[in-house]
This record gives C-alpha cells, sequence and structure tokens, in this order.
C-alpha cells in the first residue's frame, strides 16, 4: 500500500509528488507519458520563475527527475476507476490494482465534450480500458477511439485476442497498428443503438460494432469518482485543496482557472502538505 497516489504526472501531480517524498512518505504516479502531456510540447514556457527561457518539455523532464529522483514511483497506465473501501482507495489502472490511503487527482482538464452517445452507453458497450474488458468482446466487431500514444498498441491486442477491430482517431496514424487494423481519421463520432449499442457514426459514416474502446489520455474526475463534487465545471476544494470524498485532495488544472503552471505547482504542494497532515494524524 502507497501513502499517497496521485493522478496526472504535470506540475501539479509533480509538485505533489515531490513535496511528499521530502516528507518521507511513499509515493506512486499515475499518469501517461510525459508526452502526451499538453505542456511537453510547449515550445517555449516565458513566464515561470527563474526560468525564462526553459521549454515546455524540459521543464516538465526536470519536474519529473526530481520526482522519481526522490523515490516516487512512476505507473505509466490510465487510472480507470478509483473507490474508498474501508480505510484507503482502491485504483484500478488496465490490469494493475493499487491500494493507497490518500489519492491526489492532477490530471489537468479533460478538454472536450462526452461523444453524442457516450453517457447512455457507459458499461454497457463503451469502455475505457481495452485490457482489462477486451475478452468480453472477443470474436465480436469493436470500435477504437484512440488519443493516445499507446492506444495503437491497445488496438493491435485487441485484433490478437480474436477482436475485429477498427480504429478511430483525430490524430494522424502512429504507425504502430498492424497492417489489417483498417485506420480512419476523424473529425466527429457519434453512438448509436436502440436497447443496445449497435454502431458509431464517423463523420457521419456509419460503422456497425458491439463496442466500443475509448482510449483518452485521461478519464474525467466525474466519471472515475461518482459523486465529485463540481463547480463551474471543476472539482470544488477547500483553500487546502481538499475534496467532498475523505482523502481525496485535488490539484492542478481540474480545480479551475488560471490555467498556469505556478499555479498547478503551488496547489500540488499544498495537496502534499494536507495530505501528509492528515496521514500524520490517522497512523496506520
Amino acid at each position: 500500500m502507497y501513502d499517497i497516489a496521485i493522478l496526472g504526472g504535470g506540475p501539479a501531480g509533480l509538485s505533489a509528488a515531490i513535496n511528499a517524498r521530502v516528507r518521507n512518505k511513499t509515493v506512486a504516479v499515475i499518469s501517461n507519458a510525459c508526452q502526451d502531456n499538453p505542456l511537453y510540447r510547449s515550445g517555449h514556457v516565458p513566464n515561470y520563475p527563474a526560468l525564462p527561457d526553459i521549454s515546455g518539455a524540459e521543464l516538465l523532464e526536470r519536474m519529473h527527475a526530481q520526482a522519481v529522483g526522490l523515490g516516487a514511483e512512476w505507473i505509466e497506465k490510465r487510472l480507470i476507476a478509483a473507490m474508498y473501501v474501508g480505510k484507503s482507495w482502491m485504483l484500478s489502472a488496465a490490469e494493475t490494482v493499487l491500494e493507497s490511503r490518500v489519492l491526489i487527482l492532477a490530471g489537468g482538464i479533460i478538454r472536450g465534450e462526452k461523444f453524442p452517445g457516450e453517457q447512455q452507453w457507459m458499461g454497457r458497450g463503451v469502455s475505457y480500458c481495452a485490457t482489462c474488458d477486451g475478452m468480453l468482446y472477443r470474436k465480436k466487431r469493436v470500435v477504437v477511439y484512440g488519443e493516445t500514444e499507446s492506444a495503437e498498441q491497445e488496438a493491435n491486442y485487441l485484433k490478437e485476442i480474436g477482436c475485429i477491430v477498427v480504429y478511430l482517431s483525430r490524430r494522424p496514424e502512429q504507425g504502430k497498428l498492424v497492417g489489417t487494423i483498417p485506420f480512419i481519421r476523424i473529425k466527429t463520432l457519434e453512438l448509436g443503438g436502440d436497447t443496445v449499442l449497435t454502431h458509431v457514426l464517423a463523420d457521419g459514416e456509419k460503422i456497425a460494432c458491439d463496442g466500443v474502446f475509448l482510449l483518452r489520455a485521461s478519464v474525467a474526475p466525474m466519471d472515475l469518482i461518482p459523486g465529485l463534487a463540481i463547480q463551474d465545471g471543476h472539482i470544488r476544494v477547500s483553500p487546502r485543496m481538499e475534496t467532498n470524498f475523505p482523502a481525496l485532495y485535488a490539484a492542478g488544472d481540474c480545480t479551475g482557472q488560471p490555467y498556469q503552471i505556478a499555479k498547478a505547482v503551488g496547489e500540488g504542494q499544498v495537496a502534499a502538505l494536507a495530505a501528509v497532515s492528515w496521514l500524520d494524524r490517522r497512523p496506520e
């Protein structure tokens, strides 16, 4: 069991990890690859104090190296489920299950709305994890929508276990798909059916399917933790970055504007210090 698990490997999450490790807490950072973070693609960060000429990629890499160097464990997976059970958080990250006494949400913001029909078919044909749910669709038709570096590899896995796969993305093909998987670059996607999910509309073109895997960079916090208090589209927090759940904190862009690195770093520190204080008052 970890003392603190952190969802998100951006400035808020890495700041929280650094501050928690300095105070000798065991830490796991659950994140996509650094290259998937929007900051990594920022060519120049002109307003971060004392580092006026640094690029987003270099700044993120330095933060990552510092956190890992201090002993934070980096787990490069997507968190798809979280539940507070007893006195700890049970976390499902693809095929891995983790346990942590405290969880800090620092995953930034989910840009863009859900696809039409996504909410209706969630858990009834829509999945966010190929390795978790793939066997349910063996020998069936599935559509994979991918936004991450690893999404094409997850589509390959579905193909390997016997699914009939069509791959859709708004991004150019990354060159990792096995040759027999059709790739379609799209702009719009809609999920449809009557009593069961039967198809998607990709730019208006109907593609029959039995299931849809939506492999985004992140799962929205309100989908991850039903009942999480939201205000104006962001996670509602106290000045100590506490949410309405026990042992659950949030920091960074997911708590609201301004979407700035310095603000995220500061909130990550506040969340970590609050979490450490909470842990110290509740010995195992």
